[in-house]
């Protein structure tokens, strides 16, 4: 249904063919775009979707795309590299600006608004970020939209989806229920993320807002989300730890992770705009997620795994 009124005969790059990317495109694909994908190393084409080799800290990087005409639609799905710098506009901006573009979407994150203590934010909200990626993705936002180009940004929480739910954690038996009072962490299954940019597209440009989140209805703590989907594979939880006791073991991006806390609305997107989520929950979503798994598997396919929900687009 979502994207159902997306007019056929678009021609679309996705800048970063990452997780989110690559959802995107193929669903972009069979509602008729013409779907070009940037990776950094060469991957094998098909016949819907052609992939072009961009690295940005090559010398020759933007060669596969120096000729690129007729781009309508963009989605700009990488993040800033580890210098805080946007790897894709410094060397697309003026490729970008001779193209009929009629959509730029920008996956952003909801950590450009900070720690709340839990509270809700939405998009009038004041972003606060802390120094580092959440800093860098807010600039990044703002030197995309300083274009001049249709952009739209969208804010994500963490993203989870097939291969990136807890499922295989728990069947090695490496996951951990972690214990902190009044913490609460908001997500969005890729599909949803996938549908949201597609009604958008959809939507008459007047009505488009620039900053949008996408997120699901239900914040909740992990260890939540951690028994539903031990329930889902009929394993024992863990034992229950306090975070106190592993917060120096963590990773600087483990930590950043679960030193915020916030509840993202959804209100714009899902009330204003008409966007019917598939997964209003991790409920549903963790269901649909491992019987897509499950399918994968039996067919012989495999699936890129995450360790940290949301930390790729």
């Amino acid at each position: 249904m979502e994207g159902a009124a997306v007019k056929p005969g678009g021609r679309l790059l996705v800048l970063g063919g990452g997780y989110s990317g690559l959802r995107f495109g193929r669903a972009a694909a069979q509602r008729g775009f013409e779907v070009l994908l940037t990776s950094r190393q060469r991957r094998p084409q098909d016949a819907a979707l052609r992939w072009l080799v961009f690295d940005s800290e090559a010398n020759d990087s933007g060669g596969e795309t120096a000729g690129l005409e007729g781009i309508t639609h963009v989605l700009m799905a990488a993040a800033p590299n580890g210098q805080g710098d946007d790897p894709m506009l410094p060397q697309l901006a003026a490729m970008l600006q001779r193209q009929p573009l009629q959509w730029v979407g920008y996956l952003s994150t909801t950590g450009v608004y900070g720690c709340t203590g839990g509270a809700w934010v939405d998009e009038t909200t004041p972003p606060r970020p802390r120094p580092g990626r959440s800093q860098w993705r807010l600039e990044a936002e703002r030197a995309w939209q300083a274009t001049g180009l249709p952009v739209q940004v969208f804010r994500l929480p963490a993203i989870y989806g097939p291969h990136r739910c807890p499922f295989e954690g728990l069947r090695q038996g490496t996951s951990k229920l972690v214990h902190k009072p009044g913490q609460v962490f908001s997500r969005v299954h890729v599909d949803d993320i996938v549908g949201s940019l597609l009604h958008c597209i959809a939507l008459p440009e007047k009505r488009r807002p620039a900053v949008l989140n996408v997120c699901d209805d239900c914040p909740c703590p992990s260890s939540e989300t951690l028994g539903f989907a031990a329930h889902l594979l009929g394993l024992p939880l863990p034992d229950a730890v306090r975070f106190a006791e592993i917060e120096t073991s963590l990773s600087p991006m483990a930590r950043s992770f679960w030193g915020e806390n916030r509840r993202p609305s959804n209100h714009l997107l899902c009330q204003q705009l008409g966007y019917s989520l598939r997964y209003p929950s991790y409920r549903e979503g963790f269901r649909a997620s491992l019987a897509e798994e499950e399918g994968s598997r039996a067919a012989g396919e495999t699936g890129a795994q995450s360790g940290t929900p949301g930390s790729a687009t």
